[in-house]
């Protein structure tokens, strides 16, 4: 398989006033085509940091990461932007969807920024509602779909644009038991169907459990990368 996402030395550092707060310290990870990869450690460890920096949503203090081949560390604002919006998909834990806008006017909104014709966008809208099991709750407002339904829109939104990437922040954690296990079995088929890579930023080990790879964070520094669910799932337990 093809290289997908490879750093060198990414490192980011906050620093407020005289305190200097190392969230990233010489991440050097790589992720193959294809890949369903899970972020993995205790609250505060940088997961999301990683994730925002890696999809070039923060800026690394140093290092360089590379997405397909460019190097996104050294690529201006509307360049990233650019390549965001055609290259990756985004899954939050909180919906993100405009309260106004029907599920399917969330899902083709980011093809129309991107001058798609309305009548193409709305297909593509409707056929991503289709694979995301939402077929007769397209023309439905988020407020009158349950939480793994909006989790559904989000998911169709963030695959709309076939995006090469799929990044997900807790996608799982406004969820109950049963609809997360849902959500989770969609993300999997999708990506076995669909190819693409997704990278999930999770505390759930059984999120864990069925993606292809872990990498276990602590205090900013990668500890494992290829670790078993288990060994993760005992981690995460100690260290509270």
């Amino acid at each position: 398989m093809a290289t997908i996402i490879r750093t060198e030395d990414v490192c980011k550092t906050y620093v407020t006033g005289d305190i200097r707060v190392e969230a990233l310290k010489n991440i050097n990870l790589t992720v193959e085509s294809g890949e369903m990869v899970a972020i993995m450690g205790p609250s505060g460890c940088g997961k999301t940091t990683l994730l925002n920096c890696l999809s070039g949503i923060d800026e690394v203090t140093s290092g360089k990461v590379f997405v397909e081949d460019r190097e996104l560390t050294a690529m201006d604002d509307d360049s990233k932007t650019v390549f965001r919006a055609m290259r990756m998909g985004f899954v939050f834990q909180f919906f993100n969807l405009l309260p106004v806008l029907t599920a399917e006017e969330n899902v083709e909104l980011p093809l129309l920024l991107t001058d798609e014709s309305s009548k193409e966008a709305r297909g593509r809208a409707q056929e991503l509602l289709k694979a995301v099991g939402l077929k007769d709750r397209m023309t439905m407002r988020p407020a009158s779909l349950s939480g793994g339904e909006r989790q559904r829109v989000t998911i169709a939104r963030a695959l709309v644009n076939d995006p090469a990437l799929i990044w997900a922040d807790e996608p799982t954690g406004n969820l109950d038991k049963k609809t997360a296990d849902e959500v989770v079995c969609l993300m999997r088929k999708l990506n076995k169907e669909r190819k693409e890579t997704f990278i999930i930023v999770t505390h759930d080990p059984e999120v864990g459990a069925v993606c292809d790879r872990v990498v276990h964070m602590r205090d900013g520094v990668i500890v494992d990368e290829n670790g078993s669910i288990q060994k993760v799932a005992q981690e995460i337990r100690r260290l509270g």
